[in-house]
Order: structure tokens, then C-alpha cells, then sequence
């Protein structure tokens, strides 16, 4: 099972993702802001309060992403010049 672990949240509406599996890899949130789950992090305040509970990466107001959805969208570290 995919879990995050640690997710500092970047100041472009990026998260660098560490999961279980030793991987790092980063997710650009920036289309997903149009969702209206997601309107609130278009404050980047709000979207620094990024942290992980459950395995995954949530925000306050019970706002969530599927950590599956993080790992298969996100791009790995290792493969990026």
C-alpha cells in the first residue's frame, strides 16, 4: 500500500512527496485548484498547511487527495534533470 510520509509543500503549489516505498517524487497541485474541493488552497497560506496523516497528504477542512492519485501523477526526483 502507498503511503506518504513527509510532504513539504512548495511556494508554486508543489509538493515534494517522500513515500513508503523510499521514492520522492513532486506533485504540481495547480489544475486541481479549479476543483471546488480544492478553491480554498488557491490561498497559498492554506496550502502550506499541507501535512500528512492516514498515509496521505491533507489540508485543514477535511480537504484530501488519494495518496494512489499523488503517486501515479507525480513526477519521481530520480527523473528529473
Amino acid at each position: 500500500m502507498i503511503e506518504v510520509i513527509s510532504v513539504p509543500p512548495q511556494d508554486d503549489y508543489k509538493l515534494i512527496l517522500n513515500f513508503n516505498t523510499g521514492e520522492v517524487s513532486f506533485f504540481d497541485m495547480y489544475s486541481y485548484l479549479e476543483y471546488p474541493v480544492f478553491k480554498s488552497l488557491k490561498d497559498i497560506e492554506i496550502f502550506k498547511l499541507a501535512q500528512v496523516q492516514y498515509g496521505t497528504v491533507t489540508w485543514p477542512n477535511e480537504i484530501d487527495i488519494a495518496p494512489e492519485r499523488l503517486y501515479e501523477e507525480s513526477v519521481n526526483m530520480a527523473d528529473v534533470d
